[in-house]
């Protein structure tokens, strides 16, 4: 269900390369989540690294709407970069999986994986 990759980069390199590689392949960032230091400013005791990039592409996206509007809630992908032991690491919930639990339509099935196919250079590329 996952799909997650080690990277030797440092967690910020890894940030910045993710955020071109998404540009690169034709999404956008609509918003960065750093949760570890929204965790932090909070009081919470929380030593890792997390951020969320929430990544869309419009024509996909709203095929998917046009589908079915309740998927609005699954949308937009998101990708993480994280520590963990040490170790960046940059990952998602697989888009086709995800997809597949919400709705039985082939259709959406096939943007489901066209978007997986993309989500996953994108964190290749970033590795």
């Amino acid at each position: 269900m996952y799909y997650v990759v080690e990277t030797q980069k440092n967690f910020d390199q890894a940030c910045d390369d993710l955020d071109a590689a998404v540009k690169r392949n034709g999404f956008g960032v609509l918003h960065v989540h750093d949760i570890g230091a929204t965790l932090r400013s909070k009081g919470v005791d929380f030593d890792k690294q997390c951020r969320v990039f929430e990544v869309c592409n419009p024509k996909q996206a709203a095929k998917v709407m046009a589908s079915d509007m309740q998927l609005n809630m699954a949308l937009p992908c998101r990708i993480s970069v994280y520590t963990e032991n040490g170790q960046t690491k940059i990952g998602m919930i697989r888009p086709r999986q995800m997809l597949a639990m919400l709705s039985p339509d082939p259709a959406l099935a096939a943007i489901a994986a066209e978007v997986e196919t993309q989500t996953m250079q994108m964190i290749d590329e970033s590795r």
